[in-house]
């Protein structure tokens, strides 16, 4: 038996990046800046952010339009890199 391969992604396209990390008054800033390095070009309107329940966990989800895997991997590990992040789906 195979292993189902992943779905295979036509670039580009939008891609929706949720990004998990501890609350902080700047995070979401952060988040941004970041982001506009690999993604330039995001507006107010495909940006949305949640806070947990506690207020301890703030997410942040942003609508990008991607190129290629090379640059989602790069975000990823730059937003990982960075130690405020938790979780990047």
């Amino acid at each position: 038996m195979t292993e189902p391969k992943a779905p295979k992604i036509e670039f580009p396209c939008d891609y929706v990046i949720k990004v998990i990390g501890t609350a902080a008054p700047d995070f979401q800033e952060f988040v941004v800046s970041v982001v506009e390095r690999h993604a330039p070009g995001i507006t107010e309107e495909r940006i949305s952010v949640n806070n947990s329940r506690n207020g301890r966990f703030c997410s942040v989800q942003l609508t990008i339009v991607a190129t290629g895997e090379a640059q989602l991997q790069a975000l990823f590990e730059e937003l990982k890199a960075s130690g405020r992040v938790h979780m990047v789906l």
